[in-house]
């Protein structure tokens, strides 16, 4: 009886590593297409968005100051007015894209809602 159970394990062969692998690839390929591509998108549509900025617009910066731009100086920095004759120089990555679309959002809604 033992020798046909040592057989048996003998021939038995060892688990294939390939659903393993076939699991790791798989969580890297959902990392990547729900992680890492949407954040790469984000940021280029940033830099494009920074790179657009002109005078006279407003924006809101990252930290949630409200500003007109007045100069764009060619060190990449944005002279901005706070209040009237008050004037910050800030880097362009400052400006935030998601929160100064907001922010022309709620006042292009303002505009219409007050016509």
């Amino acid at each position: 009886m033992f020798a046909n159970l040592n057989a048996i394990l003998l021939q038995a062969q060892p688990p294939s590593a390939m659903p393993q692998l076939l699991i790791m690839v798989g969580m890297v390929a959902v990392m990547y297409f729900f992680m890492i591509r949407p954040q790469s998108k984000r940021a280029k549509e940033q830099k494009k968005f920074s790179e657009g900025i002109s005078a006279g617009e407003k924006i809101v910066t990252t930290a949630g100051i409200h500003a007109v731009i007045n100069r764009v100086n060619e060190d990449g920095t944005l002279q901005v007015e706070v209040s009237r004759g008050s004037f910050m120089t800030i880097d362009r990555s400052a400006v935030s894209m998601e929160m100064t679309n907001a922010f022309r959002k709620k006042t292009e809604g303002a505009a219409v809602a007050s016509k």
